[in-house]
């Protein structure tokens, strides 16, 4: 009897850790949703709602093409330089309208991603060291084209950044719709399948034909493209560009958000749901202590153990 009892327990762990692994990220946004409503004032009210979807969208834009570059078993730490040189783009073209300066926006993204994407599918550079190097180049270009903060008045970069519909705010609707497309990307077309593929095993991928440096660019373009979103609208929210502060850590949240949405950093299988409940997750906890008077400082200490968690419910767990 006690030896079936040491058979069922690892059993038992292992089940538990599968659960984690799957639900866990809704099962954290719904305990802080349940504790916030118990001890924090006015939690429930329809403006908090909307604050905090509002503060989380961008983290949720860049969540996304992090998670496929993460599905492709690679990183890109450079989202946040590219949110502050999409900034300063912004507020040097925003004369010609807003139109043009968000074609030169997504010109500039695109060079970022390309480059990425170059440095690692044809250059062989570990995808860390590549977009580390672009991390720092291109917060230096967003200075040098916007040495300082730049206040924005602009009719229809305010609209973007304010405006609703049906009560529903801009920013929340373009992160609604980027996460329908990029879940049905993964799960629908064939480069989303090809991107998983890649992600699984590379060196299989190139022996099946599969078109892995396009991918990988593709990819790597993507990405940047969202990071640039993002930081259009941020600068569209703040009605300000400022390259110095815009995107600081971002990569470490959009980096965190995935990982706890379930998407495993060995590439392979990509989560849009768990994502973007991820990004949920870590706003609700960032507000929580804030709300209560804790310093910043806390809520960096929370987010690594957020981090750790779900690491460690991810032990063990393989590709596709």
């Amino acid at each position: 009897m006690a030896e079936a009892a040491l058979r069922t327990a690892p059993l038992d762990r292992a089940r538990v850790l599968q659960w984690l692994q799957t639900y866990g990220v809704y099962a954290g946004v719904a305990l802080l949703l349940v504790v916030n409503t118990v001890v924090t004032p006015h939690f429930l009210s329809a403006e908090n709602f909307r604050t905090q979807a509002v503060q989380v969208s961008p983290v949720i834009i860049v969540a996304l093409g992090m998670a496929l570059v993460i599905g492709t078993e690679g990183i890109d730490l450079s989202v946040g330089a590219v949110m502050a040189l999409a900034a300063s783009v912004t507020a040097l073209y925003l004369g010609y309208g807003l139109l043009p300066a968000l074609l030169v926006v997504a010109v500039f993204a695109a060079a970022v991603g390309v480059a990425n994407g170059a440095l690692v599918a044809f250059v062989g550079v570990q995808p860390i060291v590549a977009t580390l190097a672009l991390m720092v180049g291109g917060r230096g270009l967003a200075l040098v084209l916007l040495p300082q903060l730049e206040d924005l008045r602009n009719p229809a970069l305010a609209s973007l950044g304010s405006g609703d519909v049906l009560g529903v705010p801009y920013l929340i609707l373009i992160a609604a719709v980027l996460a329908l497309l990029a879940a049905f990307v993964v799960r629908r077309t064939t480069f989303g399948r090809q991107l998983l593929a890649i992600g699984d095993s590379r060196p299989a991928a190139q022996l099946a034909g599969l078109p892995v440096r396009r991918v990988l660019i593709v990819v790597y373009v993507l990405c940047a493209l969202l990071a640039a979103v993002a930081g259009v609208l941020a600068t569209a929210r703040l009605q300000a560009s400022d390259p110095t502060s815009l995107g600081n850590l971002m990569e470490l949240s959009a980096i965190t958000a995935v990982v706890v949405g379930g998407t495993p950093l060995t590439g392979g299988r990509v989560n849009i749901a768990g994502t973007v409940a991820g990004a949920v997750l870590i706003q609700l906890l960032t507000a929580t202590l804030i709300k209560h008077d804790l310093p910043p400082s806390w809520t960096q200490i929370a987010q690594a153990i957020v981090i750790v968690c779900a690491v460690y419910a991810a032990r063990g767990r393989g590709k596709r």
